[in-house]
């Protein structure tokens, strides 16, 4: 009996350590593939494009869906005009608030242009991005506010990517990479069009 506990206790520790250096591996990979923006300490344009095509290639594998946001201040930007200091104080404001809300070690974000984000949300329903996307949207609407007092305020849009997607579908047929075709479903959704370049 004891015998057959010890080699129990041998077989998890080689289980822990094969694990511990799996997770290392992927944890130095991930680091060197990975780049920030330096104003947001958010990742950079490059990194979540990257993240999505892998993202797109595991739901492809495992049939569970992810959903990707799109969060713009662009509306808001053009009609106030603000000086340097104080946009780079509300995107760092903003980008904190997103943070905020997501789920730390699964969900990742992006500043992917001077107002605008992208979140990766894996293993997650449209239907629930879009409470998380309205719930950043109202914390950034009654949390932060520029220097004419003026309330920031988003669009956000939302797509989901899985394998019962019509709409995905029909793009991809058309010879849309999934990545774009994700993306403009969402930069659509956010602007109410159908499609919007990034």
């Amino acid at each position: 009996m004891w015998y057959l506990i010890w080699i129990l206790g041998v077989l998890l520790a080689c289980s822990i350590s094969i694990f511990n250096v799996l997770r290392l591996e992927n944890q130095e990979k991930s680091e060197n593939d990975i780049s920030l923006d330096p104003l947001t300490q958010l990742l950079t344009r490059e990194s979540i494009l990257n993240q999505i095509q892998e993202k797109v290639d595991n739901s492809k594998r495992s049939g569970m869906p992810f959903s990707l946001l799109y969060l713009s201040l662009t509306d808001f930007l053009s009609q106030h005009r603000l000086e340097e200091k104080e946009l780079n104080t509300l995107l760092f404001r903003v980008s904190d608030s997103i943070a905020s809300n997501l789920r730390e070690h699964y969900d990742s974000a992006a500043r992917v242009e001077e107002g605008n984000f992208i979140v990766v949300m894996p293993g997650t329903t449209e239907s629930r991005a879009s409470s998380i996307a309205e719930r950043i949207k109202l914390h950034v609407a009654d949390n932060i506010q520029v220097a004419n007092e003026s309330p920031v305020d988003m669009n956000v849009g939302v797509a989901e990517y899985s394998k019962h997607s019509k709409l995905l579908s029909n793009l991809t047929l058309m010879g849309v990479q999934d990545v774009e075709a994700l993306l403009n479903i969402a930069i659509g959704k956010c602007f109410e069009t159908d499609s919007h370049e990034i």
